[in-house]
């Protein structure tokens, strides 16, 4: 149910969902129940805003389903915030600068915190849905300025991870001490997991693009989807199981990186 599936209204049966809200620890946060926001500076845009700090995020993520005529040409983030696009389905041209990136599925730009980010919808008149992400940039001392990224997915190396040849990630920046995080893509074959469970200072922000898996978050096993986000706060353990049986489990992912913690 709502504005994702365009079903609304009364619904058989009970309400119920599957979405769990741990502020400052985790959330999972599934379609059925998403609303749309108007955010100033997106038009003809259906924006959801998922991890944010209101959670316990130190970034904000977004996802947007941009329609025929719409996009931001008013320019997001900078002023020393940082963002980055992923196009999960369609196509949009964006610009930087007065420079101009097409960015087809499985596209993605970085955009540094001194530059904005402005897009429009490229995708022959049917709607393009984006990942969209935002981070206060952390400076640090004796490292140089991150640059424009920009590149497909579908282009990049997928690397084992730790070892696991059924389990393969993609680094969609690159690893140096300019960028104050990463944007990563894992994919696990059916019955591959993670290796043990992670804890760790790092949090994170994880849209599933494809596949079912087992989550533990804090302990706490449960189902995903594709379409549900997850958001992981410092400290909470996590690991997952990939299910099913035709495709992998993946979904992108932000963490914080390359940083001491500021006191």
């Amino acid at each position: 149910m709502g504005y994702l599936n365009q079903n609304q209204g009364y619904r058989e049966g009970l309400l119920e969902s599957r979405s769990i809200i741990k502020k400052d620890n985790f959330a999972l946060i599934t379609p059925d129940g998403l609303v749309n926001n108007v955010v100033p500076g997106f038009e003809d845009c259906d924006i959801t805003i998922l991890g944010s700090p209101r959670l316990g995020a130190r970034f904000v993520d977004y996802l947007i389903t941009v329609k025929n005529n719409g996009g931001n040409k008013q320019g997001f983030a900078g002023e020393g915030i940082q963002s980055f696009v992923y196009v999960v389905y369609g196509a949009i041209k964006a610009n930087i600068d007065g420079k101009e990136y097409k960015l087809n599925e499985g596209g993605y730009l970085y955009v540094p915190p001194h530059l904005k980010l402005t897009f429009e919808n490229n995708n022959g008149g049917e709607d393009s849905r984006l990942f969209l992400y935002k981070k206060r940039y952390q400076e640090a001392d004796n490292v140089g300025k991150p640059e424009i990224i920009h590149g497909n997915v579908n282009e990049l190396k997928q690397e084992a991870y730790e070892g696991m040849d059924e389990v393969l990630i993609q680094d969609l920046l690159p690893k140096s001490l300019e960028f104050d995080m990463n944007i990563h893509i894992l994919s696990f074959k059916p019955g591959a997991s993670h290796g043990y469970i992670e804890t760790h200072v790092q949090e994170h922000g994880a849209y599933i693009l494809s596949g079912r898996g087992m989550y533990n978050l804090d302990n706490n096993w449960m189902p995903v989807d594709k379409g549900d986000y997850i958001f992981m706060g410092a400290y909470s353990p996590q690991a997952t199981y990939a299910v099913g049986l035709d495709e992998p489990f993946s979904y992108i992912y932000s963490k914080d990186a390359n940083r001491d913690i500021e006191l």
